[in-house]
C-alpha cells in the first residue's frame, strides 16, 4: 500500500489504500489547507517529476533542495563531521541520485528535525541509511508515520554527534529545535535554525512567529526567552530553512537586535 504525502506540507502518512481524509498538520492553525482543497501525492510520483539540487554553504555544509519546489520548499542541510554526516531537517524527495551522492559522501550518522512542518519523508531517510531520526518529544502527537527509527528526545538539549547538539527553543512549536554546530562558520559556531528562527530576506534580521502563513505572532515574552537561550550559545552564523536564507557572520548580534525590535513593536501595539 502507498504512503501518501500531503501536497501542501509534504508530510508522509502511514500506508493506506486511499488518501487520509485530511492532513492534521495543515489543518492546524500554524499551517493551512489551500482554497482549492487538500491534495495528495506519493514519493514515487515525486521521483518521476522532480530532482534535488546541491549547494555548498561552507566547506562542510551542503544544502539540498528539490526542483520544482515540493511542499513548503524548505531545504535540508547536510553537516559533515569527523564522526559522520548529519542531516538537518528533511525534504520529501529521496531518489536514487540523492541516495548515491549521500553514500558517496560517507552516508549518514543521524537525522534531526526542527519541527513537524519538516517531518516530510523522515522515515524514508532514516530507514534508507539505517540511522536514528531525532525529534523532540513535545511534538510527538504530530507524527503521522510512526516508525522504530524515530528517536524522541526530551529536555532542553540533546547531543547527537561530537560538536553537534540539538536545543529546544519552542516558539513555533512546543518542541521547536535548532542545531548548534560548534565547528561551523570557521570554528566560530553556527545555528541551523529551520524557521524556528526565520532568517529574513535581507539576511540581516530574523523573524519569530507561531504561524508564518497565517500571520499569528508569538508573545513578546516567548521571543525574549528564545533569544536569551540562544545568547548562551557560541555562534556567528545562522542557516535557515530556505534558499539564500542565511546570516554568515554577525548572526548572534542580529538575533539579539531582531528580538529586541520584535518585542518593542509587539509591546507597543498591546499597550493601553
Amino acid at each position: 500500500m502507498p504512503h501518501f504525502l500531503c501536497q501542501t506540507c509534504s508530510t508522509q502518512f502511514a500506508e493506506s489504500l486511499a488518501p487520509p481524509p485530511a492532513c492534521p498538520i495543515c489543518e492546524d492553525e500554524r499551517q493551512y489547507v489551500p482554497a482549492r482543497g487538500q491534495g495528495w501525492t506519493t514519493l514515487e510520483a515525486l521521483r518521476r517529476g522532480h530532482a534535488n539540487t546541491w549547494r555548498a554553504l561552507e566547506a562542510e555544509l551542503l544544502a539540498i533542495r528539490s526542483v520544482p519546489a515540493v511542499g513548503i520548499d524548505q531545504r535540508a542541510l547536510l553537516v559533515r563531521t569527523g564522526a559522520g554526516n548529519f542531516l538537518w531537517d528533511c525534504i520529501a524527495l529521496l531518489d536514487a541520485a540523492t541516495i548515491a551522492l549521500v553514500r558517496a559522501l560517507g552516508g549518514l550518522a543521524g537525522v534531526g528535525i526542527s519541527h513537524p512542518h519538516y517531518y516530510s519523508t523522515m522515515v524514508e531517510w532514516g530507514r534508507e541509511f539505517g540511522v536514528p531520526v531525532w525529534l523532540h518529544a513535545a511534538d510527538r502527537q504530530h507524527v503521522m508515520r510512526p516508525d522504530p527509527c524515530l528517536r524522541f528526545w526530551e529536555g532542553e538539549a540533546q547531543p547527537v554527534l561530537p560538536g553537534l547538539t540539538l536545543h529546544r527553543l519552542g516558539g513555533h512549536f512546543a518542541g521547536g529545535a535548532v542545531a548548534h554546530w560548534a565547528a561551523g562558520a570557521g570554528g566560530r559556531g553556527a545555528l541551523l535554525s529551520g524557521d524556528v528562527l526565520q532568517v529574513l530576506p535581507d539576511r540581516k534580521h530574523l523573524g519569530f512567529m507561531r504561524s508564518y502563513p497565517c500571520l499569528i505572532p508569538l508573545p513578546p515574552a516567548e521571543v525574549q526567552r528564545m533569544a536569551a537561550y540562544c545568547a548562551g550559545l557560541a555562534f556567528d552564523a545562522i542557516y535557515g530553512a530556505f534558499h539564500e536564507r542565511e546570516i554568515v557572520t554577525g548572526a548572534k548580534a542580529a538575533l539579539a537586535k531582531s528580538a529586541a525590535r520584535y518585542c518593542a513593536w509587539a509591546t507597543e501595539m498591546v499597550a493601553p
